[in-house]
């Protein structure tokens, strides 16, 4: 059996702290530049941090024993939100306490990794609220939240959004249900504020199922796509090469050593490009996600505390 979703509980939807107030505008001093990462041949491998709970530090522990690259190359911020203010009826971004302090301190947080070459997303989910990424009534409205998105990548010096249409529960607090052309609008808006920035898709939810309208495909737009089910191996339905998709998904720690591995290798023979795994937290997960770079890239990885 595989873990439908995640294996979590949602503490992103309890109001820990007010709503961050963006300087939208402004311009985050992103330090020193990357380093180059050391060589690595194989598929891009993806960590999701729930920073509730963990550092995102910890993607930047693990290295390859044969070359020393980076085992992981995207980092993902675990999770902002997207709440609804019932004053303004309009979607807008939040983040708890949790996050907003990863992002006011991203000089201790988020700088040591990209200058290690790993790059940084923020993801941004559903808070039960009734807001969400496919029910925007208007493009207008839709290009108001991109904005908000792009404002915030600049701002914090990330190197994009990854979007999880999770936990929105449309029509809460009166607002509409998924409509057609909301997502399309809201991904064509982000794409063209930050052309050269990461845009990824966590393939579940009603915005996953729309990504066309009025002769606009906004599939070619994403940078990744990933299969939402820890555990198991779904190839995500959108029109992207293999090297932009990860059909395998495991929580490390939570998926077994054996499944992990049987997803990594099956991930190479069949020729995509991407390994997305979940959860990375503190302890020394070197034995779990060795399970997955000896297959990937032919190393063990090296845990350095």
């Amino acid at each position: 059996m595989f873990t439908p979703v995640r294996s979590r509980v949602r503490t992103a939807a309890v109001a820990l702290s007010a709503v961050a107030a963006l300087a939208f505008g402004a311009t985050a001093t992103t330090g020193a530049a990357a380093a180059p990462a050391a060589a690595k041949q194989g598929p891009t491998s993806v960590a999701y941090v729930e920073v509730n709970n963990n550092s995102m530090l910890n993607v930047g522990k693990y290295t390859l024993a044969n070359g020393g690259g980076n085992v992981f190359d995207v980092a993902v911020i675990f999770a902002a939100n997207i709440n609804y203010d019932t004053g303004t009826k309009a979607g807008t971004l939040y983040f708890n306490e949790n996050v907003q302090r990863v992002l006011d301190n991203a000089a201790s947080q988020i700088r040591p990794l990209q200058q290690k070459g790993i790059k940084v997303v923020l993801s941004v989910l559903g808070n039960h609220q009734g807001a969400g990424f496919a029910n925007f009534p208007s493009q207008q409205a839709a290009s108001t939240f991109a904005k908000q998105l792009s404002d915030t990548v600049a701002k914090y010096g990330l190197d994009g959004v990854d979007f999880d249409d999770e936990y929105a529960e449309y029509g809460n607090n009166g607002t509409g249900q998924p409509n057609a052309s909301s997502f399309v609008y809201l991904v064509s808006a982000l794409r063209a504020n930050m052309p050269d920035k990461i845009i990824s898709l966590y393939n579940i939810g009603p915005s996953a199922s729309r990504l066309s309208y009025g002769g606009v495909d906004v599939s070619s737009k994403f940078d990744y796509a990933w299969n939402p089910y820890y555990g198991s191996w779904q190839v995500p339905g959108i029109a992207l090469p293999k090297s932009k998709l990860s059909p395998a998904a495991v929580e490390i720690g939570g998926t077994s050593q054996s499944t992990v591995a049987t997803l990594a290798r099956r991930t190479v023979s069949e020729g995509y490009g991407v390994y997305l795994t979940y959860n990375l937290d503190g302890a020394d997960r070197s034995a779990d996600v060795s399970a997955f770079t000896r297959e990937l890239y032919g190393s063990d990885a090296r845990y350095t505390p």
